[in-house]
């Protein structure tokens, strides 16, 4: 084999499918990540009894959006988002929508291989969504299996 058809074939075997590409760290806080399953009664007990308001920074951090643009994609006024962090807990339909968006942007970074393109993907509009923007598609639960649904075609390459 020549020179030329061994660093092509070495280019190759090093070449790595970023869609394929498990990220090695999980994301969210402790009480997020073992919320994996929402079916778990652990999760349910979370949400039940209100996640605790770090949970929201945490998802903000994440996704990279301010607090208040957040607050919008999740319908929590700035007033009340100012409430729950004095009070310092969430409450049970607070604590759902956070989980969701937590588990989208899980989904989006086990697609993309990547936190940047997961939240690139999830802030600027697609037209598998009909040219809607994911963050604010989510904003329902059926909203939201739809985000989901159309990851997963993408991450099985199926669009239709």
């Amino acid at each position: 084999m020549s020179t030329t058809a061994k660093r092509k074939a070495s280019k190759r075997s090093k070449a790595r499918s970023v869609v394929r590409e498990r990220p090695n760290h999980k994301y969210g806080s402790p009480t997020l990540v073992s919320a994996k399953h929402v079916a778990s009664t652990q999760a349910v007990q979370h949400v039940a009894k209100g996640l605790p308001f770090k949970e929201i920074e945490t998802l903000r951090d994440q996704i990279d959006e301010p607090l208040e643009s957040l607050g919008r994609h999740l319908s929590i006024s700035r007033s009340t988002l100012q409430r729950r962090r004095a009070d310092r807990r969430l409450t049970p339909q607070e604590s759902d929508r956070v989980l969701r968006f937590c588990r989208l942007l899980r989904h989006a970074v086990g697609v993309f291989g990547d936190l940047d393109r997961a939240r690139q993907w999830l802030k600027f509009p697609q037209r598998g969504l009909g040219g809607a923007v994911p963050l604010d598609y989510a904003r329902s639960e059926i909203g939201a299996r739809e985000v989901d649904d159309l990851l997963g075609r993408i991450e099985y390459s199926v669009y239709w």
